[in-house]
């Protein structure tokens, strides 16, 4: 999506989202391609993926079902 799509869709202002987006940005969770004056971010899903994975074995949570 778009920062103006993904804008639209909280009540935060302009200048907190980009904030947010940097920070995400950091954490290596998204990236970033820009287009002329649009700015698409992508979710990094192999790093979502390890921090889910990570938090289910702090939780000791079975993906499967059975804790």
């Amino acid at each position: 999506m778009t920062a103006g799509e993904l804008a639209a869709q909280f009540e935060l202002s302009w200048p907190t989202m980009s904030g947010h987006f940097s920070v995400l940005r950091e954490a290596d969770l998204i990236s970033a391609d820009r287009s002329g004056t649009s700015i698409t971010y992508h979710l990094n899903l192999s790093v979502l993926e390890e921090a889910m994975a990570a938090l289910l074995e702090a939780f000791r949570i079975d993906p499967g079902g059975e804790r």
